[in-house]
């Protein structure tokens, strides 16, 4: 294989943007097995002179004031039921709108789509009202349902479905499946690269939410992950330590759900840009 030197050069520019983008997750990994009096050096330095895993250990050991397994399972469940929940029904709008034909489908969905360039923090305020009109504080409700609406996942999905060769529909029309059976059976299982993406950028935001589940819980076992990392925090210091033990557990599952489906990634929106 020839080399260039404009070649050459990109792969290098890319290696430096790389390792840039890398250096904050390195140096998260550091922090989190240096000793304390190692953190506040004059001279920070990223190979660790006493290297422990005693913020590892402190954080079991303080469960009753800050339960980061019981705030690991709640960000777990609810970024995992939620992205299941919010597949299903995205999934189904999108078909709606792709291949039923109803009066005003456009036009609804040109306000769904609107709704993209509404930022989350004007919501935010209805949200707490309605969550408190159903006193549905420090339950998983509060914390799942709100998310489950997203335009973004109908447009995504609707795109994919319009690439799909209506004549496999047609053809299963003619064979006596239902549109509910079109929907499970043809639909979904020729979606898999873009119901991939989906998920994975569904479960991230459900993993890293932060406004939702502080106003929505105010009791210490209802908290999640980047809530509960609050409690590290002091008026007057912070506990670098344990904040980065406790962010690299955190980091854990989108690691595992990122090398899962990787391979979609690409492929599913590359081919929801196909049509439009």
């Amino acid at each position: 294989m020839r080399f260039s030197l404009a070649r050459v050069v990109l792969y290098l520019l890319m290696t430096v943007a790389a390792v840039l983008f890398l250096m904050p997750v390195a140096w998260m990994l550091v922090m989190s097995i240096l000793p304390e009096h190692e953190i506040f050096q004059p001279v920070p330095h990223w190979i660790p002179q006493e290297p422990t895993l005693q913020n590892f250990q402190e954080l079991f050991q303080r469960a009753e004031e800050a339960p980061v397994m019981r705030w690991f399972w709640n960000s777990l469940f609810v970024a995992g039921t939620g992205t299941v929940a919010y597949l299903l029904l995205s999934s189904m709008a999108a078909y709606a709108f792709s291949r039923l034909e109803f009066p005003g489908r456009n036009v609804l969905f040109f306000i769904v789509l609107s709704t993209l360039i509404i930022p989350g923090q004007v919501t935010i305020i209805p949200v707490f009202l309605i969550l408190q009109k159903l006193g549905w504080f420090n339950t998983y409700y509060a914390l799942i349902v709100p998310g489950l609406a997203g335009a973004f996942g109908v447009f995504l999905l609707r795109q994919f479905f319009l690439t799909i060769p209506r004549e496999i529909e047609e053809a299963a029309l003619i064979d006596g499946c239902g549109r509910a059976g079109i929907y499970w059976r043809i639909i979904l299982p020729l979606s898999k690269p873009a119901l991939a993406t989906l998920a994975i950028f569904s479960f991230l935001g459900g993993w890293n939410d932060f406004m939702l589940p502080l106003i929505a819980t105010n009791e210490i076992e209802m908290r999640t992950l980047p809530v509960g990392l609050t409690i590290f925090l002091g008026r007057y210091s912070m506990q670098y330590g344990l904040v980065m033990a406790t962010a690299v557990i955190a980091t854990l599952p989108v690691l595992v759900v990122f090398l899962l489906f990787q391979r979609h990634i690409i492929r599913g929106v590359v081919l929801t840009g196909l049509k439009g």
